[in-house]
């Protein structure tokens, strides 16, 4: 699935990941619409897209972000780590409520890139990492969490280096960034909130974008204001957090159009 810019330019592209099982078995269109910013009032522009060829529209791949939600997330970060060949060079990286195995701490997946060491992630660019709250619950006695313990976002922005930033949306689970409409058979074994869960693909969404427009092209305004006004976001935002590099200042800009 593929958004694009209507107008001729050049701009950065974003790449995303999807899951693994029983992920696969979703539309693709189900985990990536909730990221398409095009009806997102914090930004003017698409951040994704495909052909340069399509209305004149260049891919800046010296702004080249790389995202990935579930063990898409793990996969993500495996990439940037080393492990597997690419001739991309990313400047950015976001982990979706990332996760790193099975049950926990004992099954982590292959690569094993978890090494439990406080910012042991060899990873030279910014860091975004979004949590759920409830990916770490049961939602039956049938299968495990979603997001296990010790192998989610937690043990992920451990062991990130600044700069980093770190948002866990309080009441939603693993799966309630998807579209409505997503097959129901699967998003019934992660646990999930009962809350409108387009506040929390909104709320996704606007992080990114703020992100993205923090790291990739210096607009660091939106970013700062959610990090110090978790509270505007749609949905209850706790933990948030972020480290900077050494020497790293931040301006507080004094506007809050995060969210209308």
């Amino acid at each position: 699935m593929v958004a694009a810019p209507k107008d001729a330019g050049k701009y950065p592209v974003a790449m995303l990941l999807h899951g693994l099982p029983p992920e696969p078995f979703l539309q693709t269109s189900s985990q990536t619409r909730c990221l398409f910013w095009l009806h997102h009032g914090c930004a003017p522009d698409p951040w994704l897209y495909l052909d340069k060829t399509e209305r004149g529209v260049e891919p800046d791949l010296s702004k080249l972000a790389l995202a990935g939600h579930s063990r898409g997330g793990h996969t993500a970060f495996a990439l940037v780590l080393g492990h597997g060949k690419t001739e991309l060079k990313f400047s950015a990286l976001i982990g979706l409520d990332p996760v790193a195995g099975i049950t926990g701490k004992c099954t982590q997946i292959s690569p094993k890139i978890l090494t439990y060491e406080p910012s042991s992630f060899d990873i030279a660019m910014p860091v975004l990492v979004i949590g759920t709250g409830l990916g770490e619950e049961k939602k039956n006695i049938l299968f495990p969490p979603c997001a296990p313990n010790d192998v989610n976002h937690k043990e992920f922005y451990q062991e990130c280096r600044p700069p980093c930033y770190y948002f866990v949306t309080k009441d939603y689970g693993h799966l309630d960034m998807l579209d409505d409409d997503a097959p129901k058979l699967f998003i019934c074994w992660c646990k999930d909130g009962s809350n409108c869960k387009d506040k929390m693909r909104r709320c996704v969404a606007g992080i990114m974008v703020a992100f993205l427009k923090a790291v990739l092209n210096g607009e660091d305004g939106d970013l700062s204001v959610i990090l110090k006004y978790p509270g505007l976001a749609p949905t209850t935002l706790a933990p948030v957090e972020h480290r900077l590099a050494p020497g790293t200042s931040r301006s507080i800009i004094n506007h809050m159009n995060f969210i209308n």
